[in-house]
């Protein structure tokens, strides 16, 4: 009997102390907001400029620089000798210039065509200006640029980048070059409008 009173006993300790050791599990509660509503990298826990444009370089806390728009960059596109033709790779390019051209609308675009020395130079003059028209048009009929935005220009080989004479030198000095301008300002972007895959040389 003595037995049993003691395993009863240690019975009755053991359920105690196993009740003993439960404990409650609070669920917790999110103090921060980890989203990123505008897409531009920073939480908005930190974000003290909401709703920047997508792609803009911001700060730490999500706020946007700003810069004047005054872009000048060469087009790298191509054409056959003597052909005012732009072929549909170099595409891509115009419409970067167009989505810019449309996203502000206060901007200006001048086309400047220029060429190699090869052939005279009332030639080349003609060649840079239908050139120059050539990507105008394109900005017009394909993306619906107002014309009165667009401005072409040709300069023949009034302005060369290389003197050397050497055939790579000729074939640098055949470029396009688009300057955007505006009276206005546009978010500083992380890209460059005009980046395109760099040539090998």
């Amino acid at each position: 009997m003595k037995y049993l009173l003691v395993l009863f006993a240690l019975i009755t300790t053991a359920g105690c102390s196993v009740t003993d050791i439960v404990e409650s599990n609070p669920s917790t509660t999110q103090q921060f907001d980890l989203n990123d509503s505008d897409r531009d990298g920073v939480i908005m826990a930190r974000e003290r400029c909401a709703g920047t444009v997508v792609g803009a370089a911001v700060d730490n806390y999500g706020c946007g620089r700003i810069t004047n728009i005054n872009e000048r960059q060469d087009l790298k596109i191509l054409f056959s000798n003597n052909s005012t033709v732009i072929e549909p790779q170099y595409y891509n390019q115009i419409e970067k210039v167009a989505k810019l051209m449309e996203t502000y609308p206060t901007t200006r675009v001048t086309i400047e065509g220029h060429t190699s020395k090869v052939g005279s130079y009332e030639l080349n003059l003609a060649l840079s200006q239908h050139r120059a028209k050539a990507v105008t048009d394109v900005l017009k009929t394909t993306y619906g640029i107002n014309p009165s935005r667009l401005t072409a220009i040709g300069y023949s080989f009034d302005r060369p980048i290389d003197n050397s004479g050497t055939p790579a030198a000729e074939e640098r000095n055949r470029r396009v070059i688009a300057e955007v301008t505006a009276d206005d300002t546009i978010p500083a972007m992380r890209w460059n409008i005009y980046t395109v895959d760099e040539e090998i040389d």
